[in-house]
């Protein structure tokens, strides 16, 4: 039989990530960017240049490899984002 056990809503700290809140914080970022790229049907060449960062180093944020990527700095594509959604 397998046993299932409640994870506690942070798969990092589920993992003993040492620093689970701030990855669980950057995996939020990091989709809500994926999801206004998307709705605004962007290719990600389109949405690189918008925010001002290469297209493989969003792909890879956007896959959630983003350790190399400050909380601020996903704060700052953020906010360029949202804004150039905006308009």
């Amino acid at each position: 039989m397998i046993e299932i056990e409640k994870g506690s809503g942070n798969v990092y700290a589920d993992l003993g990530t040492a620093d689970a809140e701030e990855m669980r914080v950057k995996a939020q970022l990091a989709s809500k960017i994926g999801e206004i790229i998307k709705a605004r049907r962007w290719t990600q060449q389109r949405a690189s240049e918008v925010l001002g960062i290469s297209q493989p180093k969003l792909s890879q944020l956007l896959r959630g490899q983003f350790r190399g990527i400050s909380e601020a700095k996903m704060l700052e594509l953020l906010a360029r984002v949202e804004v150039a959604f905006a308009a």
